[in-house]
């Protein structure tokens, strides 16, 4: 039997769980403690110091590493304690660029929200020297402005403990110490996949994505370019947190008439895509099932899994399925079907993406992604960004009415839209896979067994006379555990879904802030996943191969999946890259 330890938070008696630290027990407590090093199940370091409580004795202590002890009298908010954690916010600031108007994360960065929390006034309490960073911004991806560092370490955290890739970190020593790459190399010349989980966990400005958003208005006002965007399936369960909407609200009608009002001459959905991607996917896997091919197969829909695979992993290229990912083959059927059938000439096509995922926009600059010269893709904006240019455009988001997609390259099923979700793409995979096997239609379309946000998933799935093991992987750690067993050999399995961020697209790097209590409070992958699967269930067609327009494509102009048209225009190739360059 667990073993509850008594004690009195602020004058409230509570029971916890032996183990439990005091900022653990405060919380369900109800007393709220400020932290900011502190990231749930990520990050506890104490070295920020916001959380320090009094329990007696001749020191504060941090509660986010303090366990606590039978009949502990803990006092969080006595003014000693509240002016100690001011002369922190005041030192904090005494090195930190205080430039917050025009500061990507004002309004969402929790340090400015703790000095307005506590009353820190100006922040020149302690001034005097500071330090002077040179802003990285060489990768396709992700900027580095260390001038707004404040040394919490979640990035270091998210980077090693999450991801396994382990690309940043504290790097000298006493005032010079600062967050960065081994060399002080640029991310663009280390191994790091683009993923932005670093940039979702920062409390402030110091990282984020490399914002493409005047490109977009530099093309949109372009008289000679015809311009069309598409939205990924996880930013229709996100985009509206950016407008006061509750999370895992849907706003795919809101979405497409703001995008229809900002002036793309189309806007499409990627869930056609992801519809597509499905067709080639799974008769890819059922071939390699029933000819001998490599297994298992591998999902290959996440750039940051797959720069992930090329990098760390490269024994399993071979596994990787040829498919390109949705949003890339949008982009190549926009600048050559929807460009014939439109008769424009594909140079004056100019395609927008937009993703819940930072590692989209160094996928867009791979050569392996283009046809007759033009990149599928010529410009990726995350979800973010599109927020910022809604906001800029003077948009009422809210009160937008609900409009649809395009069609020819807009219909979509159920089963594209949960691609969003962790388990999704294997889902919707296994429903077409069971019709391209039996014949039959499938009655049931819910895989339960691959939902969830657990970082590992598996079942055994029968599809006719086959008993076909099934694995899903969320995040690139968690990716390297499963690897890891199959090449030991302590697993086998015909079929694996990796996504490389935590609980798939609707946590990917591009994706809203939501700041260090709210993800104390809830599990953020969750929330956002119900819309996606709310939408699948009130779809009119829940399998791939249903989709109207997805068989019109394959009349007109594919032939059939795997043909050779279409791996000339929907599948791709991998490379092994170097660990980290000069």
């Amino acid at each position: 039997m667990e073993q509850m330890i008594p004690l009195s938070i602020d004058g409230v008696q509570v029971e916890v769980p032996s183990g439990t630290t005091v900022l653990e027990a405060s919380r369900l407590a109800g007393v709220k403690i400020p932290t900011l090093c502190y990231l749930k199940d990520i990050n506890q370091s104490g070295s920020c110091r916001m959380c320090v409580v009094d329990v007696g004795g001749r020191a504060f202590q941090a509660a986010c590493v303090l366990p606590v002890t039978k009949d502990m009298v803990v006092k969080t908010n006595t003014p000693a304690l509240r002016e100690a954690r001011k002369t922190v916010l005041e030192l904090i600031l005494s090195n930190h660029d205080k430039r917050c108007l025009t500061c990507v994360r004002s309004q969402s960065c929790e340090l400015q929200k703790l000095c307005l929390d506590l009353g820190v006034e100006n922040g020149d309490e302690y001034a005097g020297e500071k330090n002077h960073y040179e802003i990285d911004d060489a990768s396709p991806s992700i900027v580095r402005d260390n001038n707004k560092c404040i040394l919490c370490r979640r990035c270091v955290a998210a980077c090693d403990m999450v991801q396994n890739v382990g690309v940043i970190g504290a790097t000298k020593r006493g005032f010079k110490t600062a967050i960065a790459s081994p060399w002080e190399m640029h991310l663009s010349d280390m191994a790091c996949i683009n993923c932005g989980q670093c940039i979702t966990v920062c409390p402030v400005g110091a990282l984020h994505e490399k914002d493409e958003t005047d490109l977009v208005w530099k093309y949109l006002n372009d008289p000679t370019k015809h311009v069309v965007v598409q939205t990924a399936p996880a930013v229709r369960a996100t985009l509206g947190e950016e407008f006061g909407i509750p999370m895992g609200t849907s706003v795919t009608g809101k979405m497409a008439a703001a995008l229809r009002r900002m002036g793309f001459a189309k806007v499409f959905d990627t869930d056609f895509a992801a519809d597509l991607t499905i067709m080639e996917e799974a008769s890819e896997l059922v071939n390699r099932i029933t000819t001998g091919g490599v297994l298992p197969m591998i999902t290959s829909c996440s750039p940051g899994w797959i720069k992930f695979c090329e990098y760390y992993y490269p024994e399993f290229l071979p596994n990787l399925s040829s498919c390109k990912s949705p949003h890339e083959m949008e982009g190549a059927m926009i600048k050559s079907y929807y460009a014939e059938k439109a008769d424009i000439d594909p140079k004056d096509i100019v395609v927008v993406s937009v993703m819940p995922c930072t590692a989209k926009k160094f996928e867009a600059k791979r050569p392996e992604l283009a046809n007759g010269g033009y990149p599928d893709v010529d410009v990726v904006i995350t979800t973010r960004e599109l927020a910022r240019m809604i906001k800029e455009f003077n948009i009422d988001f809210a009160k937008l009415p609900d409009e649809d997609f395009d069609c020819l390259l807009g219909e979509s099923t159920g089963a594209s839209v949960i691609f969003g979700a962790t388990g999704g793409v294997m889902e919707a995979a296994l429903r077409t896979a069971y019709t391209l096997i039996t014949g039959k239609e499938l009655e049931d379309v819910n895989f339960c067994a691959v939902r969830g946000v657990e970082g590992i998933k598996e079942a055994t799935v029968k599809i006719g006379d086959l008993d076909v093991n099934v694995a899903v992987a969320s995040s690139t750690g968690m990716a390297s555990k499963l690897l890891d067993a199959v090449k030991n050999g302590e697993k086998q399995y015909a079929f694996i879904e990796i996504m490389g961020c935590p609980g798939g697209c609707v946590n990917g790097g591009g994706q809203p802030i939501v700041n260090a209590t709210t993800r104390s409070e809830m599990d953020i992958r969750s929330e956002r996943a119900k819309a996606l699967y709310r939408e699948d269930a009130e779809k009119t067609y829940r399998k791939s191969h249903q989709n109207p327009m997805i068989k019109k494509i394959y009349d007109d102009y594919l032939e059939k999946p795997n043909s050779h048209k279409a791996h000339k225009l929907l599948h791709t190739t991998y490379v092994k890259r170097p660990k980290y360059s000069r």
